[in-house]
């Protein structure tokens, strides 16, 4: 029987869809428990999104009605799962579809058969910056190329402790040189300082077009020099099909610990630092949960610093800038005692740190990055 371009093409795509509870394969990206993410995401049966065939069927419909090249668009996007940059996929947003009794907009149902199956309302999403609908309202046509979404880590309720600091962790460091705070004498928590003295010195030498400084570290010590970021965006991956940023495979490591190298190597796509009007978000491109700590993530009466747990293919506002401004009161101790690079967001990959692990300090975690921003 003769077979259009077209009909291998939709094939390949469904074979590509996101995995169902059910499937025989979990997809980390949806499910988990704990951190920011919890509660946010159901597990889904497959009966409650229709039945297998009728998905299907509904599916084959509507991608049969796109073009060739457009298909290509997606398919490309779908099976290197976001590694390749590919282009938007615009396609008028004003049609629906029905599976069982739930309608869903055009948009909405690729966003659910090829990366998010438990995805009940667009409320949950947030478009990547990189797309041409982003900062849109309701145009004709909008980008339905499901890696250009994220899923939105929601704050409403308070995440579990996996870690809280007492308000002082930002105490300016002895020297220039020190190393991290001992996580076994139960000193102060660690504030980096061989990075906050690189960053000054880029002030120093009149680099003031930069937004922030990332600097990567191994347990207690630091690999490779401070990474400048001037552009809006800023990838950073061990391995990225078509990498464009902060490429931690390229780093020289001494470090022969099996568990950073086990870390190191799960780190894939690694995460998206994006400078938006809003503030800061980090974008988890990995097939691991990451973990921040971030002063503007918190209740500014607390006295304590949680670590927030974001799964793979989340979105959260790790910086917020207004917020940060408001928190530098006379009396804050945490925020006079700030060096004049401003604030720090820190972020462990694979390995989350405080109380729930092993790991009480960060300094302890395999493989983690500190963003250091320059708000001036």
């Amino acid at each position: 029987m003769f077979r259009t371009k077209r009909s291998g093409l939709v094939r390949r795509l469904w074979r590509s869809r996101a995995p169902v509870e059910g499937d025989g394969e979990t997809d980390r990206g949806t499910h988990g428990s704990g951190g920011c993410c919890m509660g946010k995401t159901t597990k889904v049966a497959k009966s409650n999104a229709g039945s297998e065939a009728e998905l299907k069927a509904l599916t084959h419909s509507i991608l049969k009605k796109i073009k060739e090249k457009q298909l290509e668009v997606l398919l490309q996007a779908v099976e290197s799962k976001g590694g390749v940059r590919s282009p938007c996929l615009l396609l008028p947003s004003k049609v629906d579809a029905k599976v069982g009794q739930q309608s869903y907009s055009l948009p909405m149902l690729l966003y659910k058969v090829f990366r998010w199956p438990d995805l009940r309302h667009s409320s949950e999403l947030k478009r990547l910056s990189c797309c041409e609908s982003y900062g849109k309202i309701n145009p004709e046509l909008v980008c339905c190329n499901p890696h250009h979404m994220s899923r939105l880590c929601e704050l409403e309720s308070p995440p579990p402790p996996y870690s809280r600091y007492p308000m002082d962790y930002l105490k300016p460091p002895d020297s220039p040189d020190s190393g991290p705070s001992s996580s076994d004498t139960g000193g102060t928590t660690y504030s980096a300082p061989v990075g906050l003295s690189d960053s000054l010195a880029l002030q120093e030498s009149g680099d003031r077009a930069h937004w922030c400084v990332v600097a990567y570290w191994e347990e207690k010590t630091r690999v490779g020099r401070l990474y400048s970021v001037q552009e809006p965006s800023l990838d950073i991956f061990y391995d990225l099909p078509q990498g464009n940023g902060f490429c931690l495979g390229q780093l020289c490591s001494d470090n022969k610990s099996q568990l950073v190298q086990m870390v190191r190597a799960k780190i894939g796509y690694g995460i998206q630092l994006t400078r938006e009007p809003d503030g800061v978000w980090v974008y988890n491109r990995s097939s691991y949960p990451i973990f921040i700590k971030s002063a503007t993530l918190d209740n500014p009466d607390s006295r304590t610093l949680v670590v927030h747990k974001v799964f793979p293919g989340f979105s959260i506002k790790a910086f917020d800038y207004d917020k940060a401004g408001s928190l530098q009161r006379p009396n804050d101790h945490e925020f006079t005692q700030q060096p004049r690079t401003g604030f720090t967001v820190q972020i462990s990959f694979v390995k989350g740190w405080g109380q729930c692990y092993t790991r009480q300090f960060i300094s302890s975690c395999p493989c983690w990055l500190e963003v250091i921003f320059n708000t001036r």
